[in-house]
């Protein structure tokens, strides 16, 4: 595992140890996004299944999941950022 510069963090940030996804988007995210980047990619991951009610079964989900990744990683399309009318719960 060595040092990659980060699209999420927008510096070099330790890498992840093996690609996290399959596929060529998977190599990508390996090449380009560190560990750290990726931790915050699965919280905002867990917000959009939650907010949108998907189902990682589903394979339209998946699709729409693998659009808020493009954007959140890498800037790429409309989508990534927190879901409208999102608001953390107050502890």
């Amino acid at each position: 595992m060595g040092t990659v510069q980060c699209t999420v963090l927008k510096r070099d940030a330790e890498g992840l140890e093996k690609p996290p996804y399959p596929g060529e988007l998977g190599e990508r995210i390996f090449q380009h996004v560190s560990h750290e980047g990726w931790t915050q990619w699965l919280e905002r991951l867990v917000l959009i299944i939650n907010e949108n009610g998907l189902s990682t079964a589903d394979p339209s989900a998946i699709d729409l999941i693998e659009q808020h990744m493009l954007g959140f990683l890498f800037g790429e399309g409309d989508l990534g950022d927190v879901p409208a009318g999102f608001s953390p719960r107050k502890k």
